[in-house]
Parts: C-alpha cells; structure tokens; sequence
C-alpha cells in the first residue's frame, strides 16, 4: 500500500553530499535561455556603445587632417552638470593645463534627445565635435571641417 505520509528519517536512503546540479533545462522544459543575438551582430550593442563609436568616427575623420588631436582627450559623457536657468549643452572643451591633456566632451542624452533617428545623430555628434575642437584650436568650425553645416 502506498501511504500519503513521507518515509521518516531514519528509513530514507543515505543521500550523497549537496553537489550542484547542472541544470540543462527551465522550469518549463524550453532549455535555458541564451542571448539573442551573437555578439558580432549590432542588435547586442548598446546605445551608449554605439554614441561611442559615432563619436570615435568622428574624431578618427578630423585626425587625418588635424595630427595636433592626438594629445586631446575625448570623453563621452551622459549628462552635463546641471546649471540653474542655463540652456543644456550637447558638448564642451577643456584646455591643456599643467600636466592634464585638452578635453572634449560630448554628452550622450542631450545629443540623442536633439536627434530622431543615426543619421541625424552621427552628424550632430560630429558637428559638436567639430565646434569644440575649433574652440580648443581657436579657429572657425568651417576651417577644422569644411563641411560643417553643410549637411
């Protein structure tokens, strides 16, 4: 007969010691759940990865003609600081000072908010680049790229 009541302690078979068990299934049975897509494919980039490589595009295009941005830091940031009553920035620049590199910064959400689709954004990325290297160079943006505003 079998009996509802579990087998007390002392009749249990003698159990091995807790080893993890490899589990090759969910709960469902559907077999774990792997990523999407593989890493090569862009559907696995991010969108801060992506603003990356627009802005490292960008820059790699003014090194050709500019050889002197080898010394200049570029960062990618997602936000400006905050200042009360001020209009938000897409970008800024920080001249060298004693021992520290010249900066260019581009801030990631207010460029992507300012822009609807990659197009549009690769070239704000780039105009913004543009704008704050002719800053730091104190030349007119039309003289670092000829084609800014042109697009």
């Amino acid at each position: 007969m079998d009996s509802p009541v579990p087998p007390s302690p002392q009749h249990r078979p003698a159990e091995s010691p807790a080893e993890p068990r490899v589990r090759r299934r969910d709960r469902h049975g559907r077999g774990m759940r792997g990523p999407v897509a593989p890493p090569q494919v862009p559907l696995s980039a991010s969108r801060a990865d992506t603003f990356r490589d627009l802005v490292l595009d960008s820059v790699e295009r003014l090194e050709r003609h500019w050889p002197q941005l080898a010394d200049v830091e570029f960062l990618v940031l997602e936000v400006p600081p905050s200042v009360p009553g001020e209009t938000v920035p897409l970008g800024g620049s920080v001249p060298a000072e004693k021992g520290e590199p010249a900066r260019v910064v581009v801030y990631r959400r207010p460029v992507e908010i300012r822009s609807k689709s990659r197009d549009e954004r690769a070239l704000l990325v780039h105009e913004v680049i543009v704008e704050q290297v002719a800053e730091l160079l104190g030349l007119s943006p039309e003289s670092v790229d000829p084609r800014y505003g042109q697009d």
